[in-house]
């Protein structure tokens, strides 16, 4: 048997939500409560109907009771709700609020758990954070969705605030012609952005063109960027058009301004001013129209106070601003980048799935520091991926730049023979909080529980002060 509610009444579809459970009044009541704040409910009184009905349409979210005719047959439509959508988020209700059954729910990818006697204003807190979760993540995806399928994963794939952020910059800025400037460590997906960027923008048919600034003289620059015409130096032996010239009705991306010498600078803002360039050799000017991309991992505003960058060219060339934080600030993305790698280094060398890593390996590369950001976490999986052996990757299969100071770190959750199940599990989220600084909402995140069940196992294991500042 299975029932509706009317769908209610708002402009964005209302998230689906699936309540199980044997007992009907029960069952009723929570759909009921939970249509009131919005969501469109269906209810199911038998797992074989609930089964029916999450086939026919998975629904975003599965409230059921984790005893329904026989013990923990909730668990067992927990895998079969998440093996027809992973994206599905499981609530399970318990009056046998183990910690053995609480914990195996979550391994098995529940987004949390409440216990008997319920409270429907806790269940509607709980349903209303897996419901901010799953919207959060499809912006995400829409935002992805919008961006070039060839540059708009790599590099930039992640959950976090501060990518989700650019994604909406991105998307904001690509329909305009305002310069951008990109600004970030090296390896972080400057020119990955730039991309998205040209690619969502109404130039996207036009030419992408590319130069890195970093160690090039000014005349190299000169010559790279506006081009020559034949006889303009010993070895001119013909015309030949500059990078501004190529990117005519496109975007240019020039990588590594703040390298770009001084003498150069101001060469670069009168192009930049009037839209013409001079070929080397050449009295006459050519009209360009291009839309300027910038990126560096220097601070130009510093280098502007120090009189090294043209504080002119800085204001022409700022535009919007996109400030790409490094990989260790958004930890909770590599585990989502790991994945994204071993997937895509198993299609390059035509496995039929990628391999997996242990709960070590991936606390090993979560931990690890990163200087060459997401460029070098991708050559690390790269390598582990083409020298491991087997379908499961250990520590050992890390590389040794990596691994080396990160082990130590990780050592102990990877010798934790000999200690308790509640032991363990306390030092976990002990050494998670650590390494988001006491972060609560991304140590969840990265242990993969909801805040809730975080925030009573801080309480329980005495952790409160964990990561945070003396």
């Amino acid at each position: 048997m299975s029932k509706s509610n009317d769908k209610p009444k708002n402009d964005a579809p209302p998230l689906r939500v699936l309540v199980v459970d044997d007992e009907e009044p029960l069952a009723d009541s929570v759909a009921e409560g939970l249509a009131r704040q919005g969501y469109l409910c269906q209810t199911a009184y038998t797992p074989e109907v609930a089964r029916k009905l999450i086939q026919a349409g998975p629904p975003d979210i599965l409230v059921t009771d984790l005893k329904l005719v026989e013990a923990n047959e909730g668990l067992e439509l927990l895998a079969f709700a998440r093996q027809v959508e992973p994206r599905t988020e499981v609530i399970l209700i318990t009056a046998f609020g183990t910690i053995d059954t609480c914990r195996a729910a979550l391994q098995q990818g529940a987004f949390d758990y409440i216990t008997k006697p319920l409270d429907l204003s806790e269940l509607r807190a709980v349903v209303r954070r897996a419901a901010e979760k799953i919207t959060m993540a499809r912006q995400i995806r829409s935002l992805r969705e919008q961006l070039d399928d060839r540059y708009g994963f790599d590099g930039i794939i992640g959950a976090s605030d501060s990518m989700a952020r650019i994604l909406r910059t991105v998307r904001q800025v690509a329909a305009s012609d305002i310069p951008v400037l990109l600004q970030g460590e090296s390896g972080t997906g400057k020119e990955l952005l730039a991309h998205a960027v040209h690619a969502n923008s109404p130039r996207a048919g036009k030419p992408f063109v590319a130069l890195n600034c970093a160690g090039l003289s000014e005349s190299i620059l000169e010559d790279e960027l506006f081009g020559h015409i034949r006889g303009a130096y010993t070895g001119a032996t013909g015309d030949r058009k500059g990078r501004f010239e190529h990117a005519d009705g496109g975007t240019l991306f020039l990588d590594e301004i703040g390298d770009m010498p001084a003498s150069f600078q101001a060469k670069l803002l009168r192009v930049l001013e009037n839209g013409e360039v001079v070929r080397l050799g050449s009295n006459d000017p050519v009209r360009v129209n291009v839309r300027l991309i910038s990126a560096t991992n220097r601070d130009l505003a510093q280098l502007v106070q120090e009189a090294r960058f043209r504080q002119d060219l800085y204001f022409r060339i700022k535009g919007v601003t996109v400030i790409i934080p490094p990989l260790r600030d958004r930890r909770e993305d590599i585990p989502l980048l790991i994945d994204h790698f071993l997937r895509d280094a198993a299609a390059r060398m035509g496995r039929d799935a990628p391999p997996q890593l242990t709960a070590e390996a991936r606390n090993v590369l979560t931990r690890f520091d990163w200087p060459g950001n997401v460029r070098q976490l991708k050559v690390a999986v790269d390598t582990m991926v083409v020298l491991g052996v087997g379908d499961v990757l250990d520590v050992s299969d890390i590389p040794d730049d990596v691994r080396g100071p990160s082990a130590a770190e990780g050592s102990q959750l990877g010798s934790l023979v000999g200690i308790s199940i509640e032991q363990a599990e306390r030092l976990l989220i002990k050494n998670t909080l650590a390494l988001v600084e006491g972060n609560r909402e991304q140590a969840a995140r990265i242990l993969g529980i909801g805040e809730r069940t975080l925030y009573r196992k801080i309480k329980e294991y005495d952790l409160a002060d964990t990561g945070k500042d003396d």
